[in-house]
């Protein structure tokens, strides 16, 4: 239950940090193991598994064991992607590195699809710390590069200096949006708020909760109180607006390889026309475990997050969602799996290696215990 919001308001004025802290404050450390988790930095350290130095767990008979790349490599590897199927998790040994007080962001604007995969293939490979990408249509995009900073320049001007995280100011996305018409530009973010940047606006999703929420008017006199906690809207949701969502609401993260970035995002703008969406490049290693990069080698991905309202007007939640899936796993993709999932079992199996994941049910007894992962997490086996 340790959020990234926590931790960031507890390391960062000791001078510390996670090499990776996802945007939302309110995800925990347990879901991002058990799950997942990828940010801009993934590009250099991967994603939040691959920080992780240590787990303990409660098995299914009951006992406690540690687990880690040296001592109880196997389940180490399993835990990861397996939703609480394999054990509780009950403590985390995780990497920090030295924090400093703020990112230089650079903001690149690019108007050409070609042009936006050159950039980005660049610079995920570079030396910057975080990388990451907003696509606001079919053609045009702002390609984001920081870096770690321990003071703005002396001659900087005042505005050079941003601190995105207060109440007031306009939400990220559309902050990033006016960079298309300004050109190439940067400024100084305070770190905490670089972290958390898009958590005021829950990305993009809080303009279709309140519409009118990044007026100024509403800012300075309301912005307080956004964003409203996500699980707060779940719980208060009734049946009517939750079926609502289920068929005119799109959230999916896929990871795919990187060099598959254009025939992806084509397959985005066929299927569902949603803008803005985030591209998080990251590193796959050819860890034991549930991903197996495609190449069979460590290998660049990249995160395509869509979350909105579809603008094409074919859109069938069911449907539209396996043409997806097909497609993500003939690139050798993967599905983030907090969201609504269709696939088969088979299907399921052939984008997630079970090898390792199934040798350790069985060793640990947990055939019975704990149900199988596909069964937590696929849409129709929970219904």
């Amino acid at each position: 239950m340790v959020t990234m919001g926590q931790l960031t308001a507890t390391l960062n004025p000791l001078g510390w940090t996670l090499p990776i802290i996802p945007e939302m404050d309110d995800l925990t450390v347990g879901g991002l193991v058990m799950g997942t988790g990828v940010e801009s930095s993934s590009h250099r350290f991967g994603l939040f598994q691959h920080i992780c130095l240590e787990l303990e767990l409660v098995l299914s008979d009951g006992s406690v064991v540690t687990c880690s790349r040296e001592e109880n490599a196997d389940l180490f590897h399993a835990v990861f992607w397996s939703y609480g199927t394999l054990g509780f998790l009950t403590a985390v040994q995780v990497r920090i590195v030295p924090a400093r007080p703020y990112v230089r962001l650079q903001y690149r604007p690019v108007h050409d699809r070609s042009q936006l995969s050159r950039l980005l293939t660049e610079v995920s490979g570079g030396p910057h710390q975080f990388v990451e990408t907003l696509v606001f249509d079919r053609d045009r995009a702002v390609v984001m590069t920081g870096d770690l900073v321990g003071h703005a320049e002396p001659t900087a001007e005042p505005h050079k200096v941003n601190t995105i995280g207060l109440w007031h100011k306009p939400w990220f996305f559309k902050h990033v949006q006016t960079f298309l018409e300004r050109g190439e530009d940067y400024e100084y973010i305070p770190l905490r708020d670089y972290y958390h940047r898009h958590t005021r606006a829950i990305f993009w999703e809080i303009q279709d909760i309140i519409p009118f929420g990044n007026n100024p008017v509403f800012r300075w006199l309301c912005g307080w109180m956004v964003p409203p906690k996500v699980s707060l809207l779940k719980l208060t949701q009734g049946q009517t607006i939750k079926e609502l969502y289920e068929k005119n609401h799109f959230i999916q993260d896929m990871l795919v390889p990187l060099d598959q970035l254009d025939s992806s995002l084509d397959v985005f703008h066929r299927e569902v026309e949603i803008y803005p969406l985030w591209l998080c490049p990251f590193v796959l290693p050819a860890d034991p475990g549930f991903l197996q990069p495609a190449s069979g080698k460590e290998q660049m991905y990249i995160d395509i997050g869509a979350y909105g309202v579809p603008r094409t007007v074919n859109f069938d939640a069911v449907k539209t969602g396996r043409r997806i899936e097909k497609f993500v796993i003939s690139v050798g993709g993967f599905q983030m799996m907090y969201a609504d999932s269709f696939m088969t079992r088979e299907e399921y199996r052939t984008m997630f290696d079970h090898s390792l994941y199934d040798k350790v049910r069985r060793r640990f007894d947990c055939l019975i215990a704990f149900p199988e992962v596909y069964d937590k997490v696929n849409r129709s086996a929970r219904d």
